[in-house]
């Protein structure tokens, strides 16, 4: 009887990853089903920064004051609960994000120790391309590993001259120790971050002035999206103060003090800055690694999500592409399928699709407005208002639009624009359109259910059919 051959162990590759927010447990759970031997440090807790005290957090509140919004509008409908039945009962309301979020981040930490994910509760940096340094409380440990990939997120951006004190003035991780609607809330910075709380906290009861260094809110966003955002903004009173900058913020003896270019003051209960973030990559070894950083702090990528240094990937906040968790997620599988020699296809802006969680909520994918006004683009274009969908009618949505660029002599969908409740739910359509280049006239002949708000989409693209 011949001898059975010895069994010969093959080599697993190995994955050090620096943050556990959504860029860093993506790649750790795919790597980790690919086979690799994959450890994450990470030292806030699973889900990082987005989890535990951005997006999970900031988008519960904001359900909670879009709960508000339908409550109050009942009586339009016909529906007769009283004068004023909403109110937020702030502790309870922060006590559930809060909870809900710590809830998410033990999820994702289990859901990683069962696909046999190494988690490191502590503080990570780069000791060399191939090394990272954890440190705990119990100690400091060198972790090997064939490549590393750094998904360190962002932090709140501070003014010198407005410094968050978690009592008054507020970052935007911070305003979850509220304990009652503000009676005049100040948002500093009128991009999506502080679009969205100024929505929210002025649902939920507040007063809010909203300032914006420009002349409209949501400057970098699709213009006709913009002025239906801020005529809502005007109808339900928050006040936009644009063209202007707060040049600091103070205590006073009641509540705060926002001093703005040209000598105007604004005085409040409260001040929220929302004014940008910071990239997590100072400190953390990388340039001694050879990583090259932009000159904003931001870590250069190509499109798989690698860096100047041959065995480091990146992804997420820290390479400063977008700040959406969805971004980051995808920049770290495709690190994780360029590693694992897997199938990769690069990363695509333009098929990024996003959400801003405003009353109501915009979102986009693919071209923009701006890129078909400069000549980048060549596009047909229609604009269909809700105001003519039935359903919209039917539950009295008074703002809102769909708005489908068409590639100009071939009808392919290369970019969309949902102004409505619920139109992070809506833009997938277009998404799928755009990311699989459909004709116009193939989301035309798709059946929507009616009435729905999706049936706009569909007959928006009847519009831009053009007859062989």
């Amino acid at each position: 009887m011949s001898a059975v051959p010895p069994t010969r162990e093959i080599s697993r590759p190995s994955l050090t990853i620096l943050g556990g927010g959504p860029g860093g447990y993506e790649a750790a759970l795919v790597a980790a089903k690919l086979g690799a031997v994959v450890t994450v440090v990470e030292r806030q807790g699973m889900g990082g920064s987005a989890v535990l005290t951005d997006v999970v957090p900031s988008k519960t509140l904001i359900a909670t004051a879009d709960s508000m919004r339908r409550a109050r509008g009942a009586a339009g409908l016909g529906v007769d609960i009283g004068r004023d039945p909403a109110w937020a009962n702030m502790p309870v309301v922060n006590g559930r994000l809060l909870s809900l979020a710590a809830r998410q981040s033990r999820d994702i930490h289990r859901a990683l120790e069962r696909r046999g994910v190494r988690v490191i509760i502590g503080e990570g940096r780069l000791v060399g391309p191939r090394f990272v340094e954890a440190t705990t409380p119990g100690g400091t440990e060198i972790i090997a590993s064939d490549a590393i990939l750094v998904s360190t997120g962002a932090s709140p951006r501070e003014l010198p001259s407005a410094r968050p004190d978690g009592e008054r003035i507020f970052n935007w991780t911070q305003v979850y120790s509220l304990t009652e609607v503000p009676e005049h809330m100040i948002v500093v910075g009128s991009g999506v971050t502080g679009a969205e709380f100024a929505s929210a906290y002025n649902l939920l009861g507040a007063r809010v002035s909203l300032v914006s260094s420009r002349d409209r809110v949501l400057p970098g966003e699709d213009p006709d999206a913009a002025s239906v955002l801020e005529e809502a903004f005007v109808e339900d009173g928050v006040n936009v103060v644009g063209q202007t900058r707060a040049e600091s913020v103070e205590r006073t003896a009641e509540g705060v003090r926002v001093h703005l270019t040209g000598g105007k003051v604004l005085e409040g209960s409260h001040c929220l800055l929302a004014v940008g973030g910071i990239p997590n990559t100072a400190g953390i070894g990388l340039q001694e690694a050879g990583v090259r950083l932009t000159e904003s702090g931001h870590i250069a990528v190509d499109g798989v999500s690698r860096t100047s240094a041959p065995t480091v990937y990146a992804a997420g906040d820290c390479t400063g592409v977008f700040a959406l968790a969805s971004v980051a997620a995808m920049q770290g599988r495709v690190a994780v399928a360029h590693l694992m020699g897997d199938a990769v296809k690069p990363f695509q802006p333009h098929l990024v699709s996003s959400n801003i969680f405003t009353s109501p909520e915009i979102a986009t994918v693919g071209v923009t407005q701006a890129q078909i006004a400069s000549g980048k683009y060549q596009a047909d274009i229609i604009k269909l208002d809700l105001a003519t969908n039935p359903r919209a009618k039917m539950q009295n949505v008074t703002h809102g639009f769909v708005k489908i660029f068409a590639r100009k002599g071939s009808g392919t969908v290369i970019g969309g624009v949902v102004v409505a409740p619920r139109a992070s739910e809506l833009i997938y359509a277009l998404a799928l359109a755009v990311t699989h280049k459909l004709h116009v006239d193939d989301l035309a002949s798709t059946y929507t259910v009616y009435p729905s708000v999706s049936g706009s989409i569909s007959e928006a693209a009847r519009r831009l059919h053009v007859q062989p």
